[in-house]
């Protein structure tokens, strides 16, 4: 392996971070693989161990890494969720919109087809939460979705909806900027509901889209505004 850069003075914890973290997602290490101890990793960045083992404490609450009692550390991933994160939040309204109808439409599919009792009553309480709380709480609705992807029962799609959730809404707040989220559409919640009980996985998945056409609308209608805006401005071509 190549010889890291030495990390400069400021911010030492950080710029190990981000060096050992360069090297994990360039491939300098094999998932599976044990990484250099603190002492020679120390050496190859010009710091203390102390910096060394907050560095690698950071990437194991990562995910990047895993510390094995009397064995070392080893490499657990080489795909960075930070990076990821990174990605949906400089993307545009109109793809975080796509991404989350595909998840959401498909996770209706299959909480229709899997669900249980147990399902059904926690969907119930998460609408008549979204009823109570109002047609604009964004915590009511992400809690509602959260229980239809819960209902799938596939362990990997509740942990990556998780993961993109509240990023997806961050997205979508900034690109409204001063103006109010679209209003929660209850019956078409309400809809959705009935069709996961029905087990109809067809319609389920049919309302879970119809569900987001509002906010898609809303973010199009938003990008003609800023496209008229742009082509107003002094000195703009027409």
């Amino acid at each position: 392996m190549a010889a890291l850069r030495a990390a400069g003075r400021t911010s030492l914890v950080d710029s190990a971070v981000e060096q050992l973290r360069a090297q994990l997602t360039e491939g300098a290490w094999s998932v599976g693989d044990r990484i250099p101890t603190e002492h020679e990793l120390a050496q190859q960045l010009g710091v203390g161990r102390n910096t060394v083992r907050e560095a690698i404490r950071v990437l194991v609450h990562a995910g990047l890494l895993e510390s094995r009692q009397g064995n070392g550390t080893f490499v657990r991933s080489t795909a960075d969720p930070a990076a990821v994160l990174r990605g949906v939040r400089h993307a545009g309204a109109r793809d975080v919109l796509e991404l989350r109808t595909a998840l959401e439409a498909e996770a209706a599919r299959l909480a229709a087809e899997r669900r249980d009792t147990h399902d059904l009553l926690r969907l119930r309480a998460a609408l008549t939460t979204l009823r109570e709380e109002g047609d604009r709480d964004a915590d009511a609705d992400l809690a509602f979705h959260l229980a239809v992807v819960a209902a799938t029962h596939n362990t990997a799609f509740i942990e990556v909806y998780r993961f993109f959730s509240t990023q997806v809404h961050e997205v979508l707040v900034e690109a409204l900027g001063d103006r109010a989220m679209p209003p929660v559409d209850i019956d078409a919640h309400e809809a959705l509901v009935a069709a996961v009980e029905a087990g109809d996985a067809d319609a389920a998945e049919r309302q879970a889209r119809e569900l987001l056409r509002v906010p898609a609308r809303t973010v199009a209608a938003l990008a003609e505004e800023s496209a008229a805006a742009a082509g107003a401005e002094p000195g703009a071509r027409t």
